[in-house]
């Protein structure tokens, strides 16, 4: 190692160099040296290494490669060379001072680690963008795995960085925390209950980004954005953010509506509340005119005939032919258990369209004909407050 500052001191001495300082300088030039070798094989590496891994995964078939050989991995991989170089190459420098060269290596080991858990963090956030292109991938709730792996090498580097400083040995240290293991796992509470509920959250398919889930518990009414380490965001309805413990989602009870989505159908489940006074057994003219409606079967029975039992029959089929009702899934009309307020006729079915706003234009739709025809059957709505409350000479 000394012969090359020797031979640099050489070519000062020829040259006429104060002897006081021909030391010094050569430990210049040959640090400036290590300099230029870093940079230039850093930018060696940035432009001939880097494009021609780029070429190779762009003409290959698949893309995960494209995003393992971009810019931000390989700038991160690039920021590798320099401590490498310097620590190979600063004992040509410094080899007759021991105490300096250990502290600069000591730096560069330090530099080193930092830069590799920045590659490791870029590495994690292109395995991210990946799986949100996967088919089957896309839908988990990978950010807050992701998040913790990102932690655990941040804590395995902050180990090494302190028995790099303190000359201990890492596991040494390790046994070290283990004493204090208590005090770390209420440190880090959240994150390590947040990992547990991600990873139940994921295998057993709970809850994916996109999903709506109702939550009353903490005023939950929305669309799942982001699950991570620590928090779930939900962006309600009235486009205010909620936030929920990862973990409060596998502890507690929560509504996915998912299925919902996935079947294709939104459910209709709404009662008219027939006023009771009104319901008796329909006229000659009334069944002639449920006849037209094409009611046969309802006016052929050899029972009298009640108009809230024609109404039913007609609403099933009204609809049954309805263009907005889904013809596959479930479609019901029934009487509940009458109220003070009435007789409910409760309507059960699905509309074809999930879509909130689709939903409610079909759902009006079917009950503004419901509410229309009931005259024709001598139904009446029932209402609190109706003229037949009050007529014009009763006190």
């Amino acid at each position: 190692m000394g012969e090359l500052n020797d031979t640099i001191a050489g070519w000062l001495t020829e040259y006429g160099w104060n002897e006081a300082y021909i030391g010094l300088t050569a430990k210049s030039i040959i640090v400036l040296g290590i300099l230029l070798v870093a940079y230039v094989t850093t930018m060696l590496f940035r432009r001939l290494v880097v494009p021609a891994l780029q070429k190779i995964s762009a003409r290959t078939k698949v893309t995960w490669d494209d995003y393992l050989f971009s810019d931000k991995v390989m700038r991160s991989a690039a920021r590798l060379i320099p401590p490498v170089v310097w620590y190979v190459l600063l004992r040509a420098a410094f080899y007759d001072m021991p105490l300096l060269l250990d502290v600069l290596h000591k730096g560069c080991l330090i530099y080193f680690i930092v830069v590799f858990l920045q590659l490791v963090g870029a590495f994690l956030d292109t395995l991210y963008d990946i799986s949100s292109q996967h088919e089957t991938l896309r839908n988990r709730p990978l950010k807050g795995v992701y998040q913790m792996i990102k932690l655990l090498a941040v804590c395995v580097g902050g180990i090494l960085i302190i028995s790099i400083l303190i000359g201990r040995d890492a596991t040494t240290i390790l046994a070290g925390l283990g004493a204090s293991a208590a005090i770390i796992m209420l440190i880090f509470r959240d994150s390590i209950l947040g990992l547990v509920a991600g990873v139940q959250l994921s295998a057993n398919d709970m809850l994916r980004p996109g999903d709506w889930i109702t939550m009353a518990k903490y005023g939950a009414d929305g669309y799942v954005t982001e699950v991570t380490l620590t928090t779930v965001k939900v962006q309600n309805f009235d486009k205010t953010i909620t936030t929920i413990p990862p973990y409060a989602l596998v502890s507690d009870s929560f509504q996915n509506w998912r299925g919902m989505w996935d079947s294709g159908g939104r459910r209709i489940k709404r009662s008219l509340l027939i006023d009771a006074s009104s319901v008796r057994v329909c006229s000659e003219d009334e069944l002639a005119r449920l006849r037209k409606i094409g009611l046969a079967e309802v006016t052929d029975s050899a029972e009298p005939v009640v108009n809230l039992y024609a109404l039913r029959e007609y609403a099933a089929r009204y609809i049954k032919n309805h263009p907005g009702i889904h013809p596959d899934l479930m479609q019901m009309v029934r009487m509940l258990q009458s109220t003070p307020e009435g007789i409910p006729i409760e309507v059960y079915c699905f509309t074809r369209e999930t879509d909130w706003v689709t939903y409610e234009r079909v759902q009006g739709a079917v009950f503004d004909h419901l509410f229309a025809v009931l005259p024709q059957f001598g139904l009446r709505a029932y209402q609190r407050s109706s003229d037949r409350d009050s007529q014009p000479g009763e006190s």
